[in-house]
């Protein structure tokens, strides 16, 4: 049987990297197993749903370099919700309770301060058709709960091994609200059945909600998937991170200049033992990605650290993969030899404008010493520059001055370029020719 794993955001926030790694997780596992990657917009929520996050979602998912088999949205898929909620209200699992959020409120303060859990007391099932109509009389619309069996519910997960529930420790889910309105915890599960999901890998904070889809998966006579569960993604402080409060956002940090592969190679690993490295593309993490080593503790999403890594993919990247980019900042003129020049010294790939300028721009040269910096400009070699231009320049500038090392060097890359710090000048100094050397050392040009 086919690998099939779904990524179910709902379009209520830009996602953030916490969803981001749980796409990731998904994305690879198909990958690796030669699975399908299912895309489902979890929009039945009318209230926080927005259009524009559904299409931020999809845009964000397209610049990490997904590609999926199918894209799905739960709003469109109401009649298959409403044709399951029949199904079992038929076989008497699905019951209607008629107590307001304030009487539940209630009843869930008692049962603490009797030292009790807080779970549904399924009062509902012993009122009377007279009682029921009164509430009705009333005005009240009745939420319908799932009647979970009292039984022990179990499976291996992915990452956890074995786990168990005991059905009687849980509250009946609401798998319909009183508007009518279908919940997560049924149109997920009648999705899943529906798209042949086999494998569920999604963050802890759902186990329970597992619990109860694994028995209304079975109310509606299918079996239930494989199911995984990622230990949450928090900050270096340790706080959780929220798509509604933007935590993070992948939007933000496209603005920021952070590359897409170091996001996706910094969180295919974190959580895991092995080294974060920077990777060129999702197939070579794919082919390292082993789901069953990721830890259980929760990892700390670092943005500094990603930043460093930012450099550091930048730095791996071949021009192909960069050069339409490099157009569009309209810099003119550039080619490998340029990327190759200044990849190693760029944060942020707009970073490359700076040393465009450098190149074929104006720079305010660094003159501590006019009379070496006229002696250095009178040898500049005569004809076609390479990269052994540099070698030849600073050994006739050696011998003429009679200096050596820093101190021959380093006047010259400040009258050159206007830093102390930068690329390789004999790949630099090609680029930047010789009558813009020529001007930058106070002589004239040709």
């Amino acid at each position: 049987m086919s690998t099939v794993v779904r990524f179910a955001p709902s379009p209520t926030g830009r996602l953030h990297v916490g969803n981001a790694r749980v796409a990731l997780i998904n994305w690879l596992f198909a990958r690796k197993t030669g699975g399908q990657f299912v895309l489902r917009i979890d929009d039945t929520d009318a209230e926080r749903s927005r259009p524009h996050f559904a299409r931020a979602i999809v845009e964000d998912l397209q610049w990490l370099g997904f590609a999926w088999h199918r894209m799905e949205a739960q709003s469109a898929r109401y009649e298959r919700y409403e044709l399951a909620v029949e199904r079992l209200k038929g076989t008497g699992r699905l019951y209607p309770c008629y107590e307001t959020a304030e009487e539940l409120a209630a009843k869930r303060k008692r049962q603490l301060t009797r030292g009790k859990p807080p779970i549904y007391d399924r009062a509902a099932l012993n009122l009377s058709e007279s009682e029921r109509a009164a509430y009705e009389a009333e005005g009240r619309r009745p939420h319908w709960r799932f009647r979970l069996l009292h039984e022990n519910i179990e499976w291996v997960d992915l990452l956890h091994g074995p786990w168990h529930f005991e059905g009687a420790n849980l509250s009946d889910p609401v798998l319909v609200r009183g508007d009518g309105q279908p919940l997560f915890t049924l149109s997920s599960t009648v999705d899943d059945i529906e798209f042949g999901i086999t494998h569920v890998i999604r963050g802890e904070d759902h186990v329970t909600t597992t619990a109860a889809q694994i028995q209304i998966t079975a109310a509606l006579g299918a079996p239930p998937p494989s199911f995984g569960h990622l230990p949450l993604l928090s900050d270096v402080s340790g706080q959780g991170l929220s798509k509604r409060l933007g935590s993070f956002s992948l939007g933000e940090m496209r603005g920021e200049g952070i590359e897409a592969m170091a996001v996706n190679s910094y969180l295919a690993r974190l959580g895991t033992s092995d080294p974060i490295v920077p990777m060129v593309d999702l197939d070579a993490l794919a082919a390292s990605f082993e789901i069953d080593r990721l830890g259980k503790a929760g990892p700390k999403f670092d943005f500094a650290e990603l930043k460093t890594l930012n450099h550091r993919v930048l730095a791996i990247l071949p021009y192909a993969a960069v050069a339409d980019r490099l157009g569009e900042l309209g810099l003119a003129g550039v080619d490998e030899r340029f990327w190759f020049a200044v990849r190693d010294n760029i944060a942020r790939i707009e970073d490359a404008r700076h040393w465009h300028e450098v190149c074929r721009g104006e720079v305010r040269p660094v003159i501590d010493d006019p009379a070496f910096a006229a002696a250095a400009a009178r040898l500049l070699p005569a004809g076609a520059w390479d990269e052994g231009t540099w070698s030849a320049w600073t050994s006739a500038v050696k011998g003429e001055t009679g200096r050596s090392g820093k101190a021959l060097f380093m006047p010259l890359r400040r009258a050159l370029t206007g830093a102390d710090h930068g690329p390789e000048l004999k790949i630099l100094l090609p680029l930047i020719g010789r009558e813009r050397a020529l001007a930058r050392l106070g002589g004239k040009t040709a």
